[in-house]
């Protein structure tokens, strides 16, 4: 037998006071499957999203445990909690807005609630992140500048190489 184990791959660049961020994304779908394979995915990453439908609080549950994993592995990641198809949560809401943005901030989260369908607030996070990013990079780097250790590409698009 043979079993094949695959993550989506995307990747997004986003500019930051002249600086572009180069995210690469890898989406497990958060299924149980890849629970195991997921330290791969998420060692030495910057930043993880972690997202869970508004409408189902095992979700929702769900979430909260891959966050907590996520902070046990390293007090450095910047970490978002998306709340997903707010377009539709309506009377289906499982999840309050108030419990989504009360467990992110008790652990020090970015917090939104987005639409997939919609695009909402998805852009959001991605600069949100970019710009925590660009901002932890250039104040742990001796003088201010990028550098400081993290695993971030940070390159000024006035360069034509090298990174900044």
């Amino acid at each position: 037998m043979f079993i094949c184990f695959t993550a989506a791959f995307l990747t997004k660049t986003i500019n930051v006071n002249g600086c572009a961020i180069k995210f690469d994304i890898w989406d497990t779908a958060g299924q149980e499957r890849y629970h195991s394979l997921a330290p791969m995915y998420y060692r030495g990453a910057p930043a993880a999203v972690v997202v869970y439908d508004v409408c189902s609080m095992n979700s929702f549950n769900r979430a909260t445990l891959w966050v907590k994993e996520l902070l046990q592995q390293t007090s450095q990641m910047v970490i978002v909690l998306a709340g997903n198809k707010a377009d539709m949560a309506g009377e289906n809401r499982g999840v309050t807005k108030e419990e989504g943005k009360d467990f992110a901030d008790e652990h020090g989260l970015i917090f939104a609630e987005t639409s997939a369908k919609t695009g909402m607030n998805v852009e959001d996070i991605f600069q949100s992140v970019a710009v925590k990013l660009a901002s932890d990079v250039s104040s742990q780097a001796p003088g201010g500048g990028a550098g400081g250790g993290k695993n971030v590409k940070l390159k000024n698009d006035s360069e034509k190489k090298g990174c900044c």
